[in-house]
């Protein structure tokens, strides 16, 4: 059976590919054979992931989608999370997480049709409660730092988040140079959005 390895990390300082090994090591166990490993560094709580969608076109029905947990796929809110389980389903990929022992059944051959509804039916219901506590995590996450940030202020001592200045200085050199985003990301390893404000900056 094929897979594909997603791996995300929400920052460029993250180390995205550090999840590679454990899938390896699942895939190999469970008859897998990944086809690709796709890098992204972007917010589980976005839909514009490049990688993902990229995966995605990639699949051909009854491939496997590899992910080490369930956050890594999706920090979305309801609607979007909505959107791309219909994405998900329109290709007829498999979503099988490390996180989450009932999507391994998606790796066994030979069942039934009744028995792989029942097998599909709750492995769709753990991965909407997985997606539902990503989301209550993140956001509560996003709220502790709102709340420490206003309360750094409120003393005199909040200085924001200092920026890679060498790094900066490297991409706006590669798309001085016209280097497309893609091996600009390959080169530093930072996200897309990254490269567009660095790009919009220069245009300014």
């Amino acid at each position: 059976m094929l897979a594909r390895a997603y791996l995300r990390a929400s920052t460029d300082e993250q180390d995205a590919s550090r999840a590679k090994g454990a899938l390896q090591t699942f895939a190999k166990e469970h008859g897998l054979r990944i086809a690709t490993c796709y890098i992204e560094h972007e917010s589980g709580a976005s839909l514009q992931r490049p990688e993902l969608f990229r995966l995605l076109a990639d699949c051909e029905p009854g491939d496997v989608l590899l992910i080490e947990q369930v956050d890594r796929l999706s920090r979305l809110n309801a609607t979007d999370w909505e959107r791309l389980k219909a994405e998900i389903a329109a290709r007829h990929v498999r979503v099988v997480a490390l996180d989450l022992p009932t999507s391994w059944m998606m790796t066994r051959p030979g069942a039934d049709d009744a028995t792989s509804r029942i097998f599909e039916a709750i492995n769709g219901m753990m991965l909407d409660m997985l997606a539902a506590i990503a989301r209550k995590d993140y956001e509560d996450r996003r709220r502790r730092q709102k709340e420490g940030v206003e309360a750094a202020r409120s003393r005199g001592v909040y200085k924001g988040r200092p920026a890679d200045v060498e790094r900066n200085a490297a991409i706006a050199k590669m798309l001085a140079a016209h280097q497309s985003w893609s091996t600009i990301q390959s080169a530093t390893g930072c996200s897309r959005s990254t490269i567009a404000r660095i790009a919009a900056a220069d245009r300014n």
